[in-house]
């Protein structure tokens, strides 16, 4: 009896403590350097957040190319990412030099900040 009582008071703190090591939601980007203009360039966005339930998830990740908005998710409580590390891939075709930005954010602490990297052109 004492070893079950036990067992259910650690895992109700265990319950209680996992939103004080939630974190804001942050993202990285795998694209490549170079691209020949005109094509394609693969480009995945990489989020990781701890604290995926109905009560704190990432709830928005937008992708920017060159200040334009070229792709975005909205997840809600109901329709959460799949984990708290999750990835996401867009196609863009790239034309010039090209700055990708990506920010995801948090429903209670927000965003890590936005991250960047450029693509750049081979002729």
């Amino acid at each position: 009896m004492k070893t079950r009582n036990f067992l259910t008071l650690t895992l109700l703190l265990a319950t209680l403590a996992l939103p004080l090591l939630a974190n804001k939601s942050a993202v990285s980007i795998d694209a490549p350097a170079t691209v020949k203009a005109g094509e394609e360039a693969t480009i995945i966005i990489k989020v990781s957040h701890r604290g995926n339930s109905s009560l704190h998830f990432t709830k928005r990740l937008v992708v920017m190319a060159n200040g334009k908005e070229i792709a975005r998710w909205n997840f809600s409580s109901g329709n959460r990412p799949e984990s708290d590390n999750f990835t996401r891939e867009i196609k863009h075709k790239i034309e010039a030099e090209t700055e990708i930005v990506a920010e995801a954010h948090c429903n209670l602490h927000g965003s890590a900040g936005p991250v960047s990297v450029k693509i750049k052109v081979a002729y």
